[in-house]
C-alpha cells in the first residue's frame, strides 16, 4: 500500500520487522526449533521473505486477502504467519483437531484462497469441499518446492498495521465458530505488554511453545520470543514427560500452559518429577480456563515461588488481567489486576459501574482489542459498547482493585429466581479429595426453573453421592448452591484450550 500522509517518523507496527531487527543483532543465533529442524534468525527471515513472494508475486494474493492453515505446531507454522503478514495476508488458523466438516466451514467462511496443511492432516482435508481454496500446500511435501518457485524475491512493502494479521476462530462452545480479526498492531503491542508483565522476553530468554498455535494465546506467546530476539522451542503436541524433559534439559525460562496440562503433569510419578525439576524456569503463564486454587498451590510447591502468573483474557480482547506471583496465595480464585495499558469496567444491567464486590459484566478497553468478527456485523456491534469490548463474562472487583471472574453470563443458572454461578461451586468441589475434575450446569426443573447438576471425574475406583457432596459443601456453600444431581464421567469434554464444553454436557 501507499505510505499514508503522516509524520516522517511514522512506521507501522510489524511482527516481521521486529524479527528482522532481531536477526540483525545475531543472524546465526537459533531462533526456532521443533522435533525435526532448527532455524537461525537469518534462515527464518529468508524463508519469511520467500513466503511473502510466493503469496504475492507467485499466487497474486493482495492485501486483506486470506489463507488458512490446518497443522500441528511446527516451525513452518510460524514462518507462514510471519511471511504472510509482510504482504498483508491474514491467516485463518484452524484447529487440527476439528472434523473435516468443521475445517470445511472455517475455510469457506474465511474465504481462504490457499490452504496450508501438515502431512498428518492432509488426508482428512481431502474429504472437504472448499468454495474458495485454489491450492493446497503440504508441509513436508510440496511446501519447499512451492517456496523455491517464488520470484521475484520479496522487497519491503508498507502494510497497514490495522488490517487483520490473523483470524483465529472462537471455540464454538455456544454456536458456530466466528472468525476474530486480529490486527498486527494488536499482536505487536500485546508482545510489548507481555515483555513488561512477565519478565521472560529478553534476547537471553528461551520459551517452550506447547499449546496449539491455532489459538490466539498459543501463537502470541512464542511470537513474542522471536520478536525480541530470544529462542523458542516448539512442541508439536502436549506430552507431560516430554514437556518436563524439555523444561529441564533445554534451560527453558518461560512456558505457557493451560490447566489440563498441569493436571497431567502432576499425575507423573514423584520420582520422575524429582529427577526432572527445571532449574532455569522463571515464568509460568496459565490462561484459557480457570486454574483451581489447589492446582496453583501444587505448581508453587513444585516449581517455586515467584514464577506463576494467571492471566485472564479472550481472543477478542487479548490479555485483560494478570495475577502476579506475589498475589497467588493471598488472592484465592482471582485473576489479578488489569494488564499493561488495559482499562477494566464492571457494569450492572443498567450499564453503571458496579460497587466493590458487586457482580456485573466485565468490559475492557486497550490497544489489544480485535477489529471485529469476520462477516458478522451484528455480533461485532454486540461485542462493542463505545469502544469497550465484552465477551459476556461476569466478574467482581474487590476493595484493592483485584478482579475475580464469577462465571460466563451464559452459564449462570437461575433457580427459584436466584442467580447461581457454577464457577463458585466448581471452585469448592474441586478441593474434594476424591474429585479430579468437575463441571456444574443448570438443567430444567418444573418447580424451580433450573436445578444444579454436577458432572464429576473421580479418582480411580472412587465414587461420590449427592449426600456426600452435601456434607462436603454444607459449611462452604449455601444450601441452594449444592447440586441436586451428580453424574460420574470418565473425562469432561473440553476444547483444545481446556475450556469445558458445557453445551455438550447439557445435550448429553
Amino acid at each position: 500500500m501507499t505510505k499514508p500522509n503522516s509524520t516522517q517518523s511514522y512506521h507501522p507496527l510489524s511482527l516481521a520487522d521486529g524479527i528482522r531487527s532481531s536477526m540483525q543483532r545475531d543472524p546465526k543465533k537459533i531462533a526456532l526449533s521443533d522435533e525435526i529442524s532448527t532455524r537461525t534468525y537469518a534462515q527464518l527471515v529468508e524463508r519469511m521473505d520467500m513466503i511473502s513472494s510466493a503469496l504475492a508475486a507467485g499466487l497474486g494474493l493482495c492485501e486483506s486477502e486470506h489463507i488458512a492453515i490446518v497443522s500441528l505446531n511446527c516451525i513452518e507454522y510460524v514462518e507462514l504467519v510471519a511471511g504472510a503478514s509482510q504482504v498483508g495476508v491474514a491467516v485463518a488458523t484452524v484447529n487440527p483437531r476439528f472434523t473435516p466438516t468443521e475445517i470445511e466451514f472455517i475455510c469457506n467462511d474465511s474465504q481462504a484462497r490457499v490452504l496450508f496443511v501438515d502431512v498428518a492432516n492432509h488426508e482428512r482435508i481431502l474429504k472437504c469441499k472448499f468454495t474458495h481454496v485454489e491450492q493446497v500446500v503440504v508441509f513436508g511435501e510440496n511446501f519447499d518446492d512451492w517456496l523455491a518457485e517464488a520470484k521475484p524475491m520479496f522487497t519491503e512493502s508498507w502494510v497497514d498495521e490495522c488490517i487483520p494479521f490473523s483470524i483465529p476462530y472462537t471455540s464454538g462452545t455456544t454456536g458456530k465458530p466466528k472468525g476474530v480479526l486480529v490486527s498486527s498492531r494488536s499482536r505487536v503491542l500485546t508482545c510489548y505488554g507481555m515483555a513488561v508483565e512477565y519478565g521472560c522476553y529478553s534476547p537471553a530468554d528461551r520459551f517452550l511453545a506447547v499449546t496449539p498455535l491455532c489459538h490466539g494465546a498459543g501463537m502470541v506467546f512464542p511470537l513474542a520470543t522471536i520478536l525480541f530476539g530470544g529462542y523458542a522451542k516448539i512442541m508439536s503436541s502436549f506430552d507431560p514427560e516430554t514437556l518436563l524433559t524439555n523444561l529441564a534439559n533445554d534451560r527453558i525460562t518461560g512456558v505457557f500452559m493451560v490447566p489440563t496440562h498441569f493436571h497431567q503433569l502432576f499425575n507423573l510419578g514423584q520420582n520422575f518429577l524429582d529427577l526432572h525439576r527445571p532449574q532455569h524456569l522463571k515464568t509460568i503463564i496459565s490462561n484459557a480456563a480457570p486454574l483451581p486454587q489447589i492446582t496453583k498451590e501444587k505448581i508453587i510447591s513444585y516449581f517455586g515461588d515467584g514464577i506463576l502468573h494467571e492471566t485472564y483474557g479472550s481472543t477478542e480482547a487479548g490479555i485483560v488481567t494478570n495475577l502476579r506471583p506475589a498475589d497467588q496465595k493471598r488472592k484465592r480464585n482471582c485473576v489479578g489486576l488489569p494488564f499493561t495499558s488495559t482499562s477494566v469496567s464492571i457494569r450492572n444491567e443498567r450499564g453503571l459501574e458496579c460497587a466493590p464486590n458487586e457482580i456485573g459484566e466485565l468490559f475492557s478497553r486497550s490497544p489489544y482489542l480485535f477489529n471485529g468478527y469476520w462477516c458478522r456485523e451484528k455480533e461485532t456491534r454486540d461485542a462493542f459498547v463505545n469502544g469497550w469490548v465484552t465477551v459476556g463474562d461476569l466478574a467482581r472487583r474487590d476493595e484493592e482493585g483485584f478482579i475475580y471472574i464469577v462465571d460466563r453470563k451464559k452459564d449462570m443458572v437461575i433457580s427459584g429466581g436466584i442467580n447461581i454461578y457454577p464457577r463458585e461451586i466448581e471452585n469448592v468441589l474441586i478441593e474434594h479429595p476424591l474429585l479430579i475434575d468437575v463441571a456444574i450446569i443448570g438443567i430444567p426443573d418444573s418447580m424451580w426453573g433450573e436445578r444444579l447438576k454436577a458432572f464429576v471425574v473421580t479418582l480411580p475406583g472412587a465414587h461420590i453421592s449427592v449426600a456426600e457432596m452435601k456434607i462436603f459443601c454444607q459449611d462452604r456453600l449455601a444450601s441452594y448452591k449444592i447440586p441436586r444431581e451428580v453424574e460420574e464421567i470418565s473425562i469432561l469434554p473440553r476444547n483444545a484450550n481446556g475450556k469445558v464444553l458445557k453445551n455438550s454436557l447439557r445435550s448429553a
